[in-house]
């Protein structure tokens, strides 16, 4: 049975995120969570490190502030790290979105940095998730792979390695799969 965590150690929001009070959230105004979503203690979010150059593409100004977006029922191991990617656009240096999926489980220690994470995805401890990658849904990541930047990763893989390489398919369960695994670590 895991310890019990001090009543006061997480802040719970309208929407039920739980947010540990040892957590890092710069920038918050420019994170969205979607709900459901726990944020361990040691876990650095990095909200303010948004666009600068205005998006031709964006048709309201604030979906343009919106740095980091967390989908529903994700987990943020201690200690991970989300920060948005970033590169030199039109010879200025800037930030792009990053976007993250429902059910999405970041394990200890890794770092992610990718544009987008689908739905159902499992990243392991000790992972690096490369600038502006692409991680499609129902995809599991084994503890310490690096991806390597600008990767998309398929549907249904399951990725290992330094270089992170596709080794196997997931079966069509994936899912129901990643779900029960996420619940028992």
């Amino acid at each position: 049975m895991p310890a019990k965590q001090a009543k006061g150690e997480y802040i719970e929001t309208d929407t039920g995120n739980k947010v540990s009070r040892k957590s890092n959230i710069v920038g918050s105004q420019n994170i969205i969570l979607g709900g459901k979503t726990i944020i361990q203690a040691e876990c650095t979010i990095r909200g303010d490190l948004r666009r600068t150059i205005p998006s031709s593409s964006s048709s309201s100004s604030n979906s343009a502030n919106v740095a980091i977006a967390i989908g529903r029922y994700c987990f943020l191991s201690r200690a991970s790290i989300l920060r948005p990617p970033c590169r030199i656009l039109k010879g200025q240096f800037s930030y792009h979105p990053m976007k993250i999926g429902d059910h999405v489980f970041v394990g200890e220690g890794s770092v992610v940095e990718a544009a987008v994470v689908g739905n159902w995805v499992k990243i392991g401890k000790d992972c690096v998730i490369g600038k502006f990658s692409i991680i499609k849904d129902c995809v599991r990541i084994e503890d310490g792979t690096v991806i390597a930047p600008n990767a998309v990763i398929p549907s249904f893989s399951l990725v290992r390695g330094r270089p992170g390489l596709v080794v196997e398919e997931l079966p069509e369960t994936a899912p129901e799969v990643l779900d029960c695994e996420s619940l028992c670590s």
